[in-house]
């Protein structure tokens, strides 16, 4: 079997190409990277409103008398603050105090909740779920059940709006609704990764190539337009948000990534919880950092990084940003090296290339 017949596709595979998208392998997936071209796609859900397929994401259902006590346990955010109807970014860790995976947790009712979780960490995610599952709920690896589509930019509320049955600009950041769209059920979020205004959409597999249509059609006035996830990794990378297999794996922790604010040591135990306390306690010994270049040059993923001409770290994530017209990145660097302002230097073809350590988020959208 060829690769290409080996990998899984999303509802909207069959649109992906009547829109001419260039197709590649995400995590397994058959997903669309471009349309006309990632600067073009970019700059549309920067300047008006994108909307991508993100169906493959994966969705897991915890729900019994006692979802909270295992989505508590699991997570490092503090779901027990939730109110019904909102959501907020956790972390999975094991007890290394490492990411299984970042997810969002969405609290449905009292007695359930919804986790939408990286496309291929779906299957280990549910595992790992399960296995710490000694509370009188159930898990359910429910992505089959779901389609998502994710609406973003600084006009997607009014496109979002033109399909919905209920009023979604009452709907405040990090929450949620049940609602109908273009005519179908769907969970309607105010959530994205794209650093602007937007919204994900959760229906049914069945809905959502209507759904799709219902939206370009909606957007028509406002210029919406298909985006690939070429867009949506230089959205993100400006956002200075973390990617799975990137920023965050198996061998980094919350404390290390910048991610602290996701972690409630307050709540009560959790995985990972004696790791990273032990890590807070020493001091953790490296930092994800923000860079520009400042000679000509990129630095990609896994590129290494010198101090003063030593080997001090690496790329995480890297490129150009169409927004700012730079070339930015994020590195791990020794936490003592990790203040803004340092020059370093990346390593691009055996060459020692000048950059300096800069803020994150390298971009916010104006309010």
């Amino acid at each position: 079997m060829s690769e290409a017949a080996a990998l899984k596709r999303t509802p909207l595979f069959d649109t992906h190409h009547a829109h001419k998208a260039r197709m590649v392998n995400f995590g397994g997936w058959e997903m669309p990277v471009q349309y006309r071209g990632i600067i073009e796609e970019h700059q549309e859900v920067r300047n008006a409103v994108g909307i991508f397929d993100v169906s493959h994401m994966g969705e897991i259902v915890v729900r019994g008398p006692e979802a909270l006590q295992l989505v508590n346990f699991v997570t490092t955010n503090n779901a027990a603050k939730l109110q019904s109807g909102q959501a907020h970014y956790s972390g999975l860790l094991y007890e290394t105090g490492c990411f299984v995976d970042d997810i969002l947790v969405h609290k449905v009712s009292e007695t359930e909740y919804f986790l939408c979780v990286n496309a291929s960490n779906q299957d280990k995610d549910f595992a790992h779920i399960t296995s710490h599952n000694r509370f009188d709920c159930e898990v359910e690896n429910a992505g089959p059940r779901y389609a998502q589509i994710a609406v973003q930019g600084p006009l997607s509320p009014k496109v979002v709006n033109r399909v919905t049955k209920d009023d979604i600009s009452l709907l405040r950041y990090y929450w949620f609704t049940e609602t109908e769209a273009a005519g179908f059920p769907a969970r309607v979020a105010h959530t994205g990764y794209t650093g602007e205004d937007g919204f994900e959409l959760y229906v049914a597999p069945k809905h959502a190539g209507p759904l799709w249509q219902a939206l370009l059609a909606a957007g028509a006035g406002s210029g919406i337009a298909p985006c690939g996830l070429g867009a949506r990794n230089t959205l993100r990378l400006e956002a200075g948000m973390a990617l799975y297999g990137h920023e965050i794996d198996a061998s980094i922790t919350p404390l290390e990534a910048g991610l602290a604010w996701i972690v409630k040591f307050d709540k009560g135990d959790f995985v990972g919880r004696a790791a990273l306390e032990a890590q807070r306690s020493a001091g953790v010994k490296r930092r994800l950092t923000g860079f520009e270049m400042t000679e000509r040059g990129i630095g990609r993923d896994g590129y290494e990084v010198r101090i003063d001409g030593e080997a001090a770290g690496w790329v995480t994530s890297g490129g150009p940003s169409p927004t700012l017209n730079k070339n930015i990145g994020l590195c791990y660097l020794p936490a003592a090296a990790a203040e803004s302002g340092r020059p370093i230097e990346i390593v691009i073809r055996d060459r020692p290339v000048a950059a300096v350590t800069v803020p994150t988020p390298f971009y916010k959208r104006p309010k």
